[in-house]
């Protein structure tokens, strides 16, 4: 039988009095992990020193645009991904991943129409980003006491899970300690990697299907090679 795999991801970031204490706790497992953080968040020397330190402790800074409040899909403005994506990886240059991971905003986790625009892969393309998505949103924000469970039974339902968790002041995070300690205890193999389908383009190519992540009126298929197979 093979092993679960779990990859933990942390959004909306850093955050002073949480990003730390889930390094912490990190480092106490020995887990690493992927910090996808907002552009807004990064505007002082110690919300910049978090993201630094979580970088120099080995995990992967990503970029989760520069406002998170709205979905890419929703806007009509060619000017948006730039402000939203390109404005975050200006200030995370110094330490972000060299694929260039980028997670859009997904307006609760939502895999739908509304998570980009056609100028929005345009611009992934032309930027050469990875695109980071997930199969795992415990909804830890709006139920902090209860999303653990809520994690397991999605784990339990595939092999691969990319958990979507939140570095924010929600209290959610005073009970990753005990979730990681049961992932542990329960064998899963916790990784720092993603699983295919949840990267369906890398370094601005697209290699899997992402119509259905598009604004409707748009339309974008994957990159092929020469030969017609996708890349």
């Amino acid at each position: 039988m093979v092993t679960p795999t779990v990859t933990l991801t942390f959004d909306n970031g850093p955050t002073a009095g949480i990003t730390d204490r889930v390094l912490a706790v990190l480092a106490k497992h020995g887990v690493k992990s992927t910090f996808f953080a907002c552009g807004k968040n990064l505007g002082t020397k110690a919300e910049a020193a978090l993201v630094e330190r979580a970088h120099d402790e080995g995990h992967w800074i990503g970029n989760h645009t520069f406002t998170h409040s709205f979905s890419l899909g929703d806007s009509d403005d060619p000017a948006a991904p730039a402000a939203e994506i390109g404005r975050t990886q200006k200030l995370l240059a110094h330490v972000a991943h060299a694929d260039r991971l980028f997670r859009p905003s997904g307006g609760g986790g939502n895999l739908d129409r509304h998570l980009l625009s056609r100028s929005a892969v345009r611009y992934l393309e032309d930027e050469k980003y990875t695109l980071v998505l997930w199969n795992n949103v415990p909804r830890d924000w709006a139920d902090p006491d209860g999303w653990e469970a809520t994690c397991r039974r999605t784990m339990a339902r595939q092999q691969w899970s990319v958990v979507v968790l939140h570095d924010t002041d929600t209290g959610a995070m005073a009970g990753l300690d005990r979730a990681i300690g049961r992932m542990l205890d329960d064998g899963l193999d916790i990784v720092q990697d993603f699983p295919p389908d949840c990267v369906p383009m890398r370094r601005g190519l697209v290699t899997a299907p992402i119509d259905h992540l598009v604004s409707l009126g748009t339309s974008h298929f994957p990159a092929t090679t020469q030969d017609g197979q996708p890349t």
